[in-house]
């Protein structure tokens, strides 16, 4: 395991500011909060802790910015071209991204480089997709002609995870812009360093002021005065399925457009005529990066009965190689969990699997990293689907193993759990793998692969897994509202009332 001298990046800043109206400013109170670095747990900066006040600028801004300002008027090709430009600035600095973005997670660095490098092809995704948006027309002949005329919704409050943070910002920050949208961003509190390098990367990309504004915070403070804001049409939520029932009870009373994305416990099935090695890649792959602290984790693996315990030994083998330590180093493949009160709940679970299932790997901290919110790849077999780590969304490096007989009692197990977000299929018989994949409860099933994603498809899960779906054109139907225009051609008749 990888444990070399822990790495602080250079110039790092140690206060972090909201951003409001194209300026840095403190919180209207003057709270703060302690933000850790997840290795060694100690406060590195303090944040500015946003209030309902500082949210009210925030929107006061936006909403300048959108009823006044050019942004929503430009041309598509006139704001693709500065999300061009944010792109290429996210591009040019994805080295220093990810290092930041490792101290702030715990992320692998490897890992966190290929999210920065995501980032910039959000930006430059959406900047294509708005100048070749099309809308409908529809014709009748010398009677009449009906368009569809898509106009930005408005204000678009964004509340993003501390999972891949600076990626998971750009997934909603790239197509609110493109669509013409204003956006308060709050970012979570566990990890704000990333999302403090936005407001230069706008500015110097030529975003106009207040278009963008940043409001640091914890979610029941900040977070839930944006939701409840009746300045604020849209509110994009990454996160928990908990938090977002209260975001959805709490955005009722406004009538809140709301787009939700949230947790899950998906499974990856399969099945005896799979190619068993690129199963156990892919599996071991789609649980243990992102350190597991992926909403789309294949945390639930149903096995054929016939290969069950060769899969198991195989795999449990694999998991005690995977490389745990410093997040900086570039060997690492599981890095330190984003903070202490998240590790705390990994490990709770971990001693709930000890009564749940067979440990085969793992179950616990590595032994030679005393320090830091490091977690060993924990791989429990023979869980049954009334286990509490088979049910319940655990969000670190840890993983079921379920046997299975039929392709009936697979399907069960499949969809025996409240969330349906993902769902991962490993067979080579085509029939089975279309018929199986329609009937699983999920948003999102990949056949024979781990999760690699076309920017074009939709994004979300049925269930307790969210509300709603981005990505492609869908972010965009999101950000906008599509308003039918009427046109008479010629003579309407019209009923007359009051002739007689």
């Amino acid at each position: 395991m990888s444990d070399t001298e822990h790495h602080v990046p250079d110039d790092l800043p140690t206060h972090l500011t909201h951003f409001i109206d194209g300026e840095f400013v403190e919180s209207v109170s003057g709270a703060t909060f302690d933000v850790l670095d997840p290795v060694t747990n100690r406060p590195y900066a303090t944040a500015a802790a946003g209030q309902a006040e500082d949210v009210d600028l925030a929107v006061a801004a936006a909403s300048r910015a959108f009823t006044e300002g050019p942004w929503p008027r430009l041309k598509p090709r006139e704001r693709a071209r500065v999300l061009g430009r944010v792109a290429d600035a996210v591009e040019a600095s994805d080295a220093r991204l990810a290092e930041l973005e490792t101290f702030d997670t715990g992320l692998p660095i490897r890992q966190a480089l290929g999210q920065a490098q995501r980032a910039a092809e959000n930006f430059r995704f959406f900047a294509d997709l708005i100048v070749a948006q099309t809308d409908d027309a529809y014709k009748v002949p010398g009677s009449q002609l009906n368009y569809v005329n898509r106009k930005p919704v408005g204000v678009a409050g964004l509340i993003t995870p501390w999972n891949t943070p600076f990626m998971l910002e750009s997934w909603k920050l790239a197509p609110a812009l493109a669509s013409g949208c204003t956006v308060v961003l709050k970012p979570a509190e566990f990890t704000p360093l990333s999302a403090s390098l936005w407001a230069d990367i706008f500015r110097e990309a030529g975003l106009p002021e207040g278009v963008f504004n940043l409001v640091n915070g914890l979610g029941e403070e900040a977070g839930d005065s944006l939701v409840r804001h009746p300045g604020v049409p849209l509110i994009s939520f990454t996160g928990e399925s908990s938090t977002g029932q209260l975001i959805f009870a709490n955005a009722a009373p406004n009538l809140k457009g709301l787009s939700m994305e949230l947790g899950g416990k998906s499974p990856a099935i399969v099945f005896a005529d799979a190619d068993i090695e690129a199963a156990i890649d892919s599996t071991l792959f789609g649980v243990f990066s992102l350190n597991g602290e992926r909403c789309t984790a294949g945390s639930r693996i149903l096995v054929e009965r016939s290969i069950y315990d060769d899969f198991c030994a195989r795999y449990a083998a694999r998991a005690k190689n995977i490389v745990v330590g410093n997040p900086h180093d570039t060997a690492t493949e599981v890095g330190a969990l984003v903070h202490p009160e998240h590790f705390a709940k990994v490990m709770g679970y971990i001693d709930i699997g000890r009564s749940e299932g067979r440990l085969l790997a793992g179950g616990g901290r590595p032994e030679n990293l005393p320090e830091g919110n490091y977690v060993s790849p924990t791989v429990f077999a023979d869980v049954a689907p009334t286990a509490r780590i088979f049910q319940e969304e655990i969000f670190g490096p840890v993983v079921t193993i379920t046997p299975f007989d039929t392709d009936d009692e697979a399907l069960r197990l499949a969809n025996g759990v409240k969330y349906g977000l993902a769902a991962y299929l490993w067979t080579t018989d085509l029939v089975r793998a279309h018929t199986f994949a329609q009937n699983i409860d999920a948003g999102m099933v990949w056949l024979n692969s781990h999760n690699v994603r076309d920017l074009r498809t939709p994004f979300g899960g049925v269930k307790a897994s969210g509300l709603g779906h981005e990505g492609g054109y869908r972010s965009i139907d999101f950000y906008t509202n599509q308003q039918a225009v009427h046109i008479t051609l010629g003579p309407v008749h019209t009923p007359r009332f009051g002739i007689h």
